[in-house]
């Protein structure tokens, strides 16, 4: 057991995890900003970008920096300051650190080292579009990004198609088209989404309907800006499926065999699942038959 006394005399340095804003620079709270002013160094996802921030706040900090492509070879550095007994913020470009951003690495790296992590509250894009979605905001599930292949995400859509919850992903502006498109082809064409775009920002908006209007506007729309979607629960019954013979299920193709199951009310991947395992194929094969992705 561990137990971490935040503000209590360290030997160590600590960790503060500083979100910053991600858009309006007037979200920046007074404390993140106190505590970048007051640490000797902060690891920023792009010293760039994060120098624009630094300026406006007239903030004069050391920057090094952290991001997905150096953590492996920066993180022993950057504990080895936090044991020295120096203090550290970490920031992301826009944001809560870690939060599909880098940041998690360094974090874990922290706690297993003894180190004091401290976390600082403020902005977080899904939290902030979720509370005005107008859909049911707890409990939800936040996913973040879904996979840029084609089949994962196909694959994940499914996993996430029953969930009773809302769901929160992350999505670039290039891709917002035919993620939605792969939901309306997993879901229907009225499962009810809202999407979130340029949030705090001049032009920020929301745009809530069925995935059907969703995609005809993405279809006939210049897409600009970071987009938060938000889908709603499932409200469908999920019924256990009847145990199916093996000898009729061996008997038929394993496309006609998962559209047996489903036809029965198991969810598509299940589906996939059980007749993968039966048959001693590889699941991902039968989920490549089963969509029409084969050669793709």
């Amino acid at each position: 057991m561990q137990q971490q006394k935040s503000f209590e005399q360290h030997e160590t340095g600590t960790l503060y995890l500083v979100p910053t804003p991600i858009g309006n620079l007037a979200d920046m709270t007074p404390r993140a900003v106190e505590t970048l002013q007051q640490v000797p160094l902060i690891a920023a996802e792009d010293t760039r970008h994060t120098q624009k921030l630094l300026n406006y706040f007239d903030i004069h900090t050391k920057q090094t920096s952290f991001h997905e492509h150096n953590w492996q070879n920066k993180r022993t550095e950057l504990i080895d300051h936090l044991l020295a007994g120096h203090d550290l913020a970490q920031v992301s470009d826009a944001g809560m650190p870690s939060i599909s951003d880098p940041g998690k690495e360094l974090v874990a790296a922290a706690v297993d080292n003894n180190i004091v992590v401290v976390p600082i509250p403020g902005p977080t894009a899904g939290v902030t579009a979720l509370i005005a979605s107008g859909l049911v905001p707890q409990p939800f599930y936040f996913y973040g990004f879904l996979s840029r292949k084609k089949s994962e995400q196909l694959e994940e859509l499914h996993q996430l198609s029953t969930f009773r919850d809302t769901v929160v992903f992350y999505e670039a502006p290039h891709r917002i088209k035919t993620t939605l498109q792969h939901m309306q082809k997993v879901m229907g064409d009225e499962r009810r989404v809202v999407l979130a775009r340029e949030l705090t920002k001049r032009y920020e908006e929301f745009l809530r309907g069925t995935l059907a209007e969703l995609v005809s506007w993405a279809s006939s729309n210049e897409i600009r800006g970071e987009f938060v979607v938000m889908l709603s629960g499932y409200t469908g019954d999920i019924t256990a499926v009847d145990q199916v013979n093996d000898e009729e299920m061996v008997a038929i193709s394993p496309v006609d065999a998962v559209k047996q199951l489903i036809e029965a009310g198991e969810k598509p991947n299940v589906a996939i699942k059980q007749v993968a395992k039966q048959r001693g194929l590889a699941r991902q094969d039968v989920y490549n038959q089963y969509h029409g992705l084969e050669g793709k």
